[in-house]
């Protein structure tokens, strides 16, 4: 068994089966910037998780090295292959989609559907052909032609076309509406996913894939600052809705960050039960309404920090 870090991150020299994703001191520099600072992934498979950071944190220098476009140096897995030696068949099982504006803009919806038909050993080409028959693309059309939403559903059918372990998705919706995004997330878990796939996610809309992720990673200035299971992430924050006469007890406990609010503030508590320092459950439910925190609030406290 390999020792675990208090965030979730497996420390020693060997790979697990388990492991579709392993980096060890994952480096790589731009001139004199750093985008990535010595990294370290541990991502089981199965898993579906989010890779969140501020622009310019590292996310797609991250996701990049995972699929062998970025020669990062340092020790690198990934379902089995180093994509820095073997990216090609890497690739036979694995799937990135940069951005939903990067199919060939000249090429016919058909065409499209023929040339990952020709390059890909696993698509499925009916089973694309049946997705995009529930949609309004049509198959003449040049993609230049299709809406952004349009375009999203066609990277739909052919990422659900491709039996691969592995997925990531960089910032995927983005420019999208509402309605859009929800769609291309409702699919991909409907009928892309079966637990048999490992996702990797990066997006600013950390909202709208919270309640996918099992796994959670936040980067910052190239460096992981935080990893956890969602279910672990449940169990460790606490959110308190404070009103103005607690204030002061509330700031005796330590909150990591807290936020103004009509009325009162809400304070966000780590919740440590390897310290004994760290107060117990009870104590918060006695300042006021206790809830659990989202993703975005967690974020925003482990890479904002602090009071108001």
């Amino acid at each position: 068994m390999e020792e675990m870090t208090r965030d979730g991150l497996a420390l020693g020299d060997r790979g697990s089966p388990e492991s579709a994703i392993r980096a060890r001191q994952l480096r790589k520099s731009y001139g004199g910037f750093v985008a990535l600072d010595g990294i370290d992934l541990d991502i089981p498979r199965g898993a579906i998780c989010g890779l969140i950071g501020p622009n310019g944190a590292g996310k797609t220098t991250v996701l990049k090295s995972l699929v062998g476009l970025c020669d990062a140096g340092g020790d690198l897995s990934v379902i089995g292959h180093d994509p820095r030696l073997a990216r090609e068949a890497l690739m036979q099982d694995a799937c990135f989609i940069a951005d939903v504006g990067v199919l060939p803009k000249s090429l016919r919806v058909i065409d499209v559907l023929d040339y990952v038909d020709d390059v890909h050993p696993k698509f499925d080409r009916e089973k694309a052909l049946r997705f995009l028959s529930t949609t309004d693309i049509d198959l003449r059309k040049r993609v230049k032609a299709l809406s952004k939403g349009m375009v999203t559903q066609l990277h739909l059918a052919l990422v659900m076309a491709i039996d691969v372990e592995l997925l990531i998705l960089d910032e995927p919706t983005l420019g999208l509406d509402i309605i859009y995004r929800q769609e291309f997330y409702d699919r991909l878990l409907t009928q892309f996913y079966d637990g048999r796939q490992t996702i990797v996610i990066s997006t600013h809309q950390v909202e709208e894939i919270e309640s996918l992720l099992s796994h959670l990673i936040f980067i910052s200035h190239g460096k992981i600052v935080f990893s956890t299971e969602m279910e672990a992430l449940q169990r460790r924050f606490v959110e308190v809705a404070v009103t103005p006469e607690n204030f002061s007890l509330a700031d005796e406990l330590k909150p990591i960050h807290a936020r103004s609010t009509l009325g009162g503030k809400d304070y966000l508590f780590e919740i440590d039960d390897d310290e004994q320092a760290t107060p117990d459950r009870r104590q918060f439910e006695r300042l006021g309404r206790v809830s659990t925190p989202s993703v975005a609030d967690v974020f925003l406290a482990k890479l904002g920090g602090g009071h108001e």
